[in-house]
């Protein structure tokens, strides 16, 4: 094969790749052009047109001059939530896993979750976004004291999920996300977890 056969191949080959027109977001906002940042802890995702999803968890993107672009979905995105979210939590036994939860919703902090706090449950709903959210956990082992357990008993568990309140009860119909630690995890751990609000 002649060089200039080859090089003519591989034109061929380019032309489709660069029709397509792909994009970048961060976070669900489109960033391309983006030069001069550096973010830690991201995990990147090609969706079916080619675009490049990167969710990096603490990390927002503020538009100036113009409206955000989302990236397109052929399925039908509601224009608002019609279901109730909440969180709960579950200890194996309260202050003993020596973890502590922070809690972002599609990147914005919502709140700390505490190893020796009592069980929690709150309604998340007004934190989510018709359709897709990203909820991630930052799990932190507390360092510099002596570990009250090593056993995978002493849990610290949180579940997220569709539900009904109903005086001063929460009833879960569908748990959509869960995440615990235990007393025998040793370290920090962070972990994303997606979530479509309906």
């Amino acid at each position: 094969m002649s060089v200039l056969h080859r090089a003519m191949s591989l034109m061929v080959l380019l032309v489709p790749t660069q029709a397509l027109a792909v994009s970048v977001y961060l976070n669900g906002t489109k960033v391309d052009g983006l030069t001069g940042a550096k973010m830690d802890k991201c995990s990147a995702e090609f969706d079916a047109k080619g675009n490049v999803l990167l969710s990096c968890p603490g990390y927002s993107v503020k538009v100036e001059g113009g409206a955000v672009e989302k990236p397109k979905d052929d399925a039908a995105v509601p224009s608002e939530i019609s279901k109730h979210y909440f969180l709960v939590t579950e200890h194996g036994q309260v202050g003993v896993s020596d973890y502590d939860f922070d809690l972002f919703i599609n990147s914005k902090f919502v709140r700390r979750l505490r190893n020796e706090e009592e069980q929690i449950v709150t309604e998340v709903t007004r934190h989510l976004q018709p359709g897709n959210n990203v909820v991630t956990f930052v799990a932190k082992k507390r360092q510099g004291k002596e570990r009250k357990s090593f056993s995978p008993e002493h849990f610290f568990r949180v579940i997220i999920g569709e539900g009904a309140a109903g005086g001063d009860r929460v009833m879960i119909d569908e748990a959509l996300v869960t995440f615990q630690k235990t007393a025998a995890d040793t370290g920090d751990a962070t972990k994303e977890f997606a979530l479509t609000a309906r």
